[in-house]
C-alpha cells in the first residue's frame, strides 16, 4: 500500500503528461472563436452612457456598423483607439459596448483619448459580452446592414486591420 501512495504523484504527473500531450499540443493558440460570424447580432438591451433607455443592440444598427467591446481599464483599448478614431474620421459608425465597467471611468476614458463612438453602450454586469462570445476587450466586430456578424477581430485594431474591416464594409453593401 505504501508503494502506491509513494508512486501516486508519478502516476499523475504521467496522466497530465498524456492529457497535455492529447489536447494542449494540437490546439493552435492564434485560432480565436468566432461563433456569431454569420449570425444575427444578439437582441440584449443595454442603456447608453448618455442615460438613455435600454435599447437592443440590433435597433442601433443602421447600414455597415462596428461594434468594439472595450474598456477603461483595459490598456490595449487605449492602444487601438487612435485607429478607431481614424476609422470614426472615414465615416465608420461605431458603437461601443464598455465592458464590466464604471460608467464614470468610461466617460473619463473617452474624455481623455477621444470618443470615436456613435452611441456608446454600459455592459457592467458583462452579459452582453457573454452573448457576443467575447473573450476579453478589445473585440471588435463587423455587422451587416440586417444586422449580422459578418467579421471578429480579437485584440487592439492596427490601422492595417481597420483597412480590411473598412474593405469588408464596403464588400457588405455591394
Amino acid at each position: 500500500m505504501s508503494r502506491w501512495i509513494a508512486a501516486a504523484p508519478l502516476l499523475v504527473l504521467v496522466a497530465l503528461a498524456v492529457l497535455f500531450a492529447t489536447f494542449g499540443l494540437h490546439h493552435d493558440p492564434h485560432v480565436t472563436p468566432a461563433a456569431l460570424v454569420g449570425k444575427p447580432l444578439p437582441p440584449r438591451a443595454l442603456p447608453s452612457l448618455d442615460g438613455d433607455p435600454p435599447r437592443p443592440l440590433p435597433s442601433l444598427v443602421k447600414g455597415p456598423t462596428i461594434v468594439n467591446a472595450f474598456a477603461s481599464w483595459c490598456a490595449p483599448c487605449a492602444v487601438e483607439n487612435p485607429a478607431l478614431l481614424a476609422l470614426q474620421a472615414e465615416g465608420a459608425r461605431i458603437i461601443g459596448v464598455a465592458y464590466e465597467d464604471d460608467p464614470k471611468n468610461t466617460r473619463a476614458f473617452l474624455d481623455r483619448l477621444g470618443n470615436p463612438f456613435s452611441v456608446v453602450l454600459v455592459d457592467q454586469d458583462g452579459r452582453a459580452g457573454v452573448d457576443l462570445g467575447i473573450s476579453g476587450v478589445p473585440e471588435t466586430f463587423l455587422v451587416n446592414g440586417r444586422g449580422v456578424v459578418i467579421a471578429k477581430h480579437v485584440g487592439p485594431l492596427t490601422p492595417g486591420d481597420a483597412d480590411v474591416l473598412m474593405e469588408k464594409a464596403a464588400a457588405a453593401t455591394r
